[in-house]
């Protein structure tokens, strides 16, 4: 678990990290270099979870060095789809980030929603519904490692 607090946004305790693959984890289906390291490392406090539609057929190669649930999902309705497992593992505990339009439900009901924008580019409407917009996904998971950089970002 990772627990912190956020002044005027409240006491978070993180069980779960929720990640879309494509555009987020990796480009072009290849993972983004520095990723696996970082999973890695939350891994050892908090339960990884990856959510795709696998678009290029190679995720579970992808990840197979990473300790995680991986969900292929349906060609369609993805973003309940991604939203109803949020649920189901407890929106309170639970991190988020993507960057594509199936994401945004997910992103919106989160304890923390991240967005990354980075070279597949970001749905305005996950953006809209995201807490915290990051520029690369190094960047957001660093964010779980080094929590303070979340607090200064929520803080009021």
């Amino acid at each position: 678990m990772i627990a912190f607090t956020i002044p005027d946004y409240g006491d978070l305790k993180i069980n779960h990290l929720v990640l879309d693959y494509n555009g987020t984890l990796a480009c072009d289906g290849e993972l983004l270099p520095g990723v696996s390291g970082l999973l890695k490392q939350l891994g050892e406090n908090v339960s990884i979870h990856i959510l795709t539609a696998d678009t290029f057929g190679n995720v579970r190669e992808g990840v197979k060095d990473i300790s995680c649930e991986l969900h292929i999902l349906p060609k369609v309705n993805q973003s309940q789809a991604k939203l109803d497992y949020v649920s189901e593992l407890g929106i309170i505990d639970t991190i988020c980030i993507g960057n594509g339009r199936n994401d945004r439900l997910m992103l919106d009901e989160a304890a923390v929603g991240i967005a990354v924008i980075q070279k597949e580019g970001a749905s305005f409407q996950s953006l809209q519904a995201a807490d915290v917009i990051c520029t690369n996904i190094i960047d957001a998971l660093e964010l779980l490692v080094y929590p303070k950089r979340l607090t200064a970002t929520l803080r009021s």
